[in-house]
C-alpha cells in the first residue's frame, strides 16, 4: 500500500480488525520512511462487475459512484450513516450474486430504488427524480400520487 504522505510503497500494517459494517477490514498502517500513520479499508470483491448503460456503453462498476448517488438522495435525512453503509454493502452483494458480470444500469437503478423505498420515502423520491429523469413538477406529482395509496411507508 502506497503511503498517502510520501508515496513510499513499503508500508507496514500495525493493526487489523473488522470495520463497523462487518463487511470490510480496517487496517491501521505505518510508513517507516516518513513516520505517517493512515487507515485503509479492505473489502471482499466476488467478481469484477461491468455496468451496461442504456446507450450500450460499458464501464467498470464503481462502488463510490453508487455510494455518492445514494448519499445525495439521503442528504439531511434522519438515517443513521451506518444503516446507509449496510444498505450500500447489501446492494453490492446483491449485484455480485446475480451470477452475471454484465449488469444493466436499469437493474442497478431498480435495486437501489427498492432499497431506498424500504428505508426513506423522501430519499426514494429524490433518487427517482434523477433515475427516471423528471423534467417538470407534473412528473413529481404523478410519481408521488402513486405512493399515496399506501404502497410505501416510511420507517
Amino acid at each position: 500500500m502506497r503511503c498517502p504522505f510520501c508515496g513510499n510503497v513499503d508500508t507496514q500494517v500495525k493493526d487489523s480488525r473488522p470495520a463497523e459494517d462487518h463487511v470490510s477490514i480496517r487496517r491501521r498502517r505505518f510508513c517507516p520512511a516518513c513516520g505517517g500513520r493512515f487507515t485503509t479499508y479492505e473489502r471482499v470483491q466476488l467478481r469484477d462487475l461491468v455496468v451496461v448503460k442504456t446507450s450500450g456503453k460499458r464501464e467498470d462498476f464503481d462502488r463510490t459512484k453508487l455510494e455518492r448517488s445514494i448519499r445525495i438522495a439521503m442528504q439531511k435525512r434522519p438515517i443513521d450513516p451506518e444503516r446507509i453503509d449496510q444498505m450500500i454493502s447489501g446492494i453490492v452483494r446483491r449485484l455480485e450474486s446475480l451470477g452475471d458480470t454484465d449488469i444493466s444500469s436499469k437493474v442497478i437503478g431498480e435495486i437501489v430504488m427498492e432499497s431506498l423505498a424500504r428505508i426513506d420515502t423522501v430519499a426514494y423520491v429524490r433518487f427517482a427524480s434523477v433515475y427516471k429523469n423528471f423534467q417538470a413538477a407534473d412528473d413529481f406529482d404523478r410519481f408521488v400520487s402513486e405512493l399515496r395509496p399506501g404502497s410505501l411507508t416510511e420507517e
